[in-house]
């Protein structure tokens, strides 16, 4: 699956819920160590998640990242790629639930 098609839906779906692309942008780059330069690049390669996660720097307390997203428990998850995708999507729905920032960034 390619990063680009699924982006989109992750800005309207923090957008419609009040919050904005550049906290979107925060989460992402949290998560992954990608500024927006090369978020942006990412998105225009039209890299796969695979590809995504495989140049991401993924945070060290990422790990704290827990519970069901789509059906699934996030701890439970034994592909690498699927899990870390996982994380991504739980991030979202918790900043598109209005979740503090402190609390989705996992900030000890």
């Amino acid at each position: 699956m390619i990063f680009a098609s699924v982006y989109p839906h992750y800005v309207a779906k923090v957008e419609n819920k009040g919050r904005t692309k550049e906290e979107l942008h925060q989460v992402i780059e949290w998560l992954t160590g990608f500024d927006d330069k090369k978020l942006a690049e990412l998105i225009d390669e039209k890299v796969t998640f695979e590809a995504f996660f495989s140049k991401a720097r993924l945070h060290p307390n990422s790990y704290l990242i827990t519970g069901v997203i789509c059906g699934y428990r996030i701890e439970e998850i034994a592909n690498p790629v699927t899990k870390q995708a996982r994380y991504l999507d739980k991030l979202v729905d918790e900043l598109a639930k209005g979740r503090k920032m402190g609390k989705i960034l996992r900030i000890i």
